[in-house]
């Protein structure tokens, strides 16, 4: 990538080999430089808040800054922003309606991990040109959405995290409400709301969701 200008990068991830490697192949091109990396979504606002970029690498599986799902909250705030960074999501989430909701809030462009961190360079390359940028397997993924399907980016209540977690360790409903104290009305409708707001209608995108988010 021959610019005359270096361009600044920051990464944020919760696993430090996924941000060694990626940060060892931005840098391997000589035009790039990672000027600060976050294993956190506080740590990843931090670091805007102090340091200039041009482009932020960031997982959404994140918890975010007070305590939500994942870091979707603050990516769709941080893409608000009149001046800001472009924003490339990093993630093994592969549910094609949220794949589409991260799109649709703002995120330039979209990376599913499996594809590797080559595709990252160009994201880079395609953003810099004014359009959006999805990896093989990400716009695969968006390109099996059904007609009429929503894009959904959600992020889950702190109670629909807590039914999702212990759904994930293999609890069923009644178990749940009694560690929680609820009705098993209560704590399917938390279920069902969870998965709404990601785009999960069936109990097998449920299992692989919370596969793809590490919790099973």
């Amino acid at each position: 990538m021959n610019e005359e200008k270096t361009i600044r990068a920051i990464l944020a991830d919760d696993h430090p080999i996924i941000l060694k490697g990626l940060q060892a192949c931005l840098e391997r091109d000589g035009g790039i430089e990672v000027v600060a990396t976050a294993s956190n979504t506080l740590e990843l606002a931090a670091a805007l808040d102090s340091t200039p970029c041009d482009f932020v690498f960031t997982d959404i599986g994140m918890s975010g800054i007070d305590g939500e799902s994942n870091s979707i909250a603050f990516l769709r705030r941080l893409s608000w922003q009149e001046r800001r960074p472009r924003l490339i999501a990093i993630t093994m989430i592969s549910q094609p309606q949220m794949v589409a909701g991260l799109i649709q809030i703002g995120i330039d462009g979209v990376i599913d991990k499996r594809d590797g961190f080559d595709c990252a360079l160009e994201a880079i390359r395609t953003t810099r040109a004014g359009r959006r940028y999805l990896s093989p397997k990400a716009f695969e993924s968006i390109s099996h959405i059904p007609p009429g399907a929503p894009a959904r980016a959600g992020v889950l209540s702190r109670r629909e995290w807590e039914v999702f977690q212990l759904y994930a360790r293999g609890l069923l409903i009644p178990e749940i409400a009694a560690r929680f104290g609820r009705s098993s009305k209560t704590v399917a409708t938390q279920k069902r709301s969870g998965m709404r707001k990601l785009g999960l209608e069936s109990e097998a995108e449920l299992v692989s969701y919370l596969s793809q988010v590490g919790l099973v």
